[in-house]
């Protein structure tokens, strides 16, 4: 889970491009430094929760969550706000994983 991307528009507005669905599933779990983190899965495709909870383990495992202290590209400022994404396979399915803070999403492409 090393190799997050820039590939989402900084510049978007993430949220209202993808509304948090009405069936939007939530795991929850906390951090090795025990703030409560969550993912969500955000496809409309009821995922399993099993595989959820492996995900967020592994999240948690690799401490993905929280502010991140490095800036985007190698650039000279810090962006609190800026959204971090890779993707992850699901079944044979393929989603995208975009981490904020201490929120995880799985999002369809």
């Amino acid at each position: 889970m090393s190799d997050f991307s820039e590939f989402i528009d900084p510049s978007a507005d993430f949220d209202e491009l993808n509304p948090v669905r009405d069936d939007a599933v939530r795991v929850t779990g906390k951090t090795k430094r025990g703030k409560e983190c969550v993912l969500l899965d955000n496809t409309g495709k009821q995922l399993p929760l099993e595989e959820l909870q492996d995900i967020l383990n592994g999240l948690i495992e690799n401490d993905i969550f929280g502010f991140r202290s490095l800036s985007p590209a190698g650039g000279g400022t810090i962006d609190i706000d800026r959204r971090e994404s890779t993707h992850v396979q699901i079944g044979d399915d393929i989603y995208r994983l975009i981490v904020l803070r201490y929120e995880a999403r799985i999002e369809n492409f």
